[in-house]
């Protein structure tokens, strides 16, 4: 989820993609990635990305040894070591740890990459640009490029700090270890480290950090210089691989979250796009390669320490399975030992496992609750896209009786505790997170003014059309607005919408009347650039509108 800021949705100006992540998006069939990305990708932090930096304990940070090859590394703090003094740069009281592969890496006008997750929550933001100030107590840094990020394969974990100060040490060699080895084998989650700089000056140039995850085992250990690891499909802008595709140098980071011991490793990676290999990993859109030159082991020398067992919290009966249109179907859940579920706030999502057939592992997604808060189960909304393993998973194979692994629900993207109007703004399987706040906001007592705006392609495409009339009617502060894109003849002879083609701000604007309403918009990436610059176009301030994409 994302806030708007001041700068956010201007005029759309240069690409802020380089060739190789251009080159990476035409290969995988992104081709109207352009037409939006850049009023999301900013060259400044949002006032949410600027408080949400500094609130984390650590930073993953990635940059360049004097030999220029990457490294991933961790920066860790009190609340608010990291701090934004104003939305185009940022300042970090904190530097590598002695031995660190980095620890002499932040000189002035140096490319870095920061990435800031938030473990507990999966809450993560990215942002990339070059030192301007160094010291020996941190750096200051001048904002390139910054966006959020979706929160798929990242796995909740606590934090807390070590009473004992970290006496650490550093290892270096060539070759893993067989310890070393069973690290990489046994993890969940690691950080890479790529960058690319052509020539003359160009914001999407620089370094990045990024994260992967899945089931443990995910990442192959193939032998004592070289792993192997399987790359789903993201956020569509494909940073790391773009970056490869140019600049093989690469680093990746593994933390053991028990000990805050590291493993740095730095090589040259090369990626799969197509080979009969791609078969074992299903979903996988390609296979990265790592041929490493250089490994650094620090051992217990960060004070913070993670929750080690990231595994389900809860196991899940499916009891019920309702089509809700022609590609979305609700799957309703009680507590499989028939306990009582942990509450969620309408908006969240329920981070969920799902085993693959023939015992071929794991994998993990999120999808938004789409039933009313306080209901005793669990319901989620799942659009069936052909190419999108796990929503195959469960519209193909997931009967009722079936039972899959979920965590606690989680999200930000919940209903303002604020009084006013609120318009809900969702395209197509968007309606799910605005479905639940309705339901919410039907409990209340009805005095707040609502409008429910909704954009589908079609009636056959339009799912909770009549859950949602049943929620309104009743309520004269209760509204709701439907567009079809591409109205079937059955829908203009049965006039089940209001009128055909698009969601617009101007259109949003003009519902209300009224400055103080918020707008809560959850759509494809693409929609919410567009609603959202028209919004502030029509002078919406940017502090009203907020969205969560999909």
């Amino acid at each position: 989820m994302n806030d708007t800021d001041p700068h956010s949705f201007g005029a759309a100006t240069a690409s802020p993609f380089h060739e190789g992540e251009q080159l990476v998006q035409a290969k995988l069939g992104e081709r109207d990635i352009e037409t939006w990305a850049s009023r999301v990708i900013r060259p400044f932090m949002p006032d949410q990305h600027r408080q949400f930096f500094g609130a984390l304990p650590f930073l993953i940070v990635s940059a360049r040894d004097a030999s220029g090859r990457p490294w991933a590394s961790v920066l860790e703090g009190r609340e608010g070591f990291a701090s934004s003094p104003d939305p185009e740069s940022l300042t970090i009281t904190a530097r590598p740890v002695p031995g660190d592969a980095l620890e002499g890496a932040f000189t002035e006008g140096a490319d870095i990459g920061l990435l800031g997750i938030e473990l507990a929550t999966r809450r993560r933001n990215r942002v990339n640009g070059t030192v301007t100030e160094s010291s020996e107590g941190g750096i200051r840094f001048a904002v390139g490029q910054s966006f959020g990020n979706c929160p798929q394969y990242i796995r909740e974990r606590a934090f807390w700090w070590s009473p004992e100060a970290p006496e650490g040490t550093a290892t270096r060699g060539t070759v893993l270890t067989v310890g070393q080895k069973d690290w990489i084998a046994s993890a969940d989650t690691f950080f890479l480290a790529t960058g690319y700089r052509g020539d003359g000056h160009d914001p999407a140039f620089g370094m990045d950090a990024s994260h992967r995850g899945g089931a443990r085992g995910f990442v192959e250990v193939l032998s004592g210089t070289k792993i192997r690891f399987p790359d789903y499909a993201g956020n569509r802008y494909y940073n790391t691989l773009g970056n490869i595709l140019l600049d093989a140098r690469t680093g990746l980071l593994f933390l053991d979250y028990a000990t805050g011991s590291l493993l740095q490793l730095t090589g040259r990676a090369t990626i799969d796009w197509d080979s009969a290999d791609m078969a074992r990993f299903p979903g996988a859109r390609q296979l990265v390669t790592l041929d490493i030159d250089e490994i650094v082991e620090l051992s217990s020398v960060l004070r913070l320490r993670w929750q080690a067992d990231a595994d389900a919290v809860r196991s899940l009966r499916l009891v019920d399975k309702i089509r809700e249109s022609s590609d979305v179907t609700s799957f309703v859940f009680e507590a499989r030992d028939g306990g009582a579920l942990p509450p969620f706030e309408a908006g969240q999502h329920l981070p969920i496992e799902l085993a693959l057939p023939d015992g071929a592992g794991r994998i993990q997604r999120s999808y938004s609750l789409s039933g009313a808060p306080d209901d005793a189960r669990y319901r989620i909304s799942v659009k069936r896209d052909p190419l999108g393993l796990g929503s195959r998973l469960l519209h193909d194979t997931h009967a009722v009786g079936a039972t899959i692994d979920s965590r606690m629900p989680a999200g930000d993207f919940v209903l303002p505790g604020t009084s006013g109007q609120l318009v809900l703004v969702s395209a197509g399987i968007g309606v799910t997170p605005m479905l639940s706040m309705l339901h919410a906001l039907a409990r209340e007592d009805g005095q707040r003014p609502v409008w429910f705006v909704h954009g589908a392609r079609d009636g056959d495409h339009h799912p909770f059309r009549d859950e949602v009339a049943k929620l309104i009617a009743g309520k004269p502060n209760f509204r709701r607005h439907t567009l079809y894109s591409r109205p079937l003849a059955s829908d203009i002879q049965g006039r089940d919408f209001d009128a055909a083609g698009h969601i617009t701000g101007g259109f949003l604007a003009a519902l209300t009347g009224t400055p103080d309403a918020r707008y809560l918009l959850c759509g494809p990436a693409a929609f919410l650039a567009k609603v959202a610059s028209e919004l502030v176009a029509e002078g919406v301030p940017e502090s009203r509108i907020r969205y969560e994409t999909f």
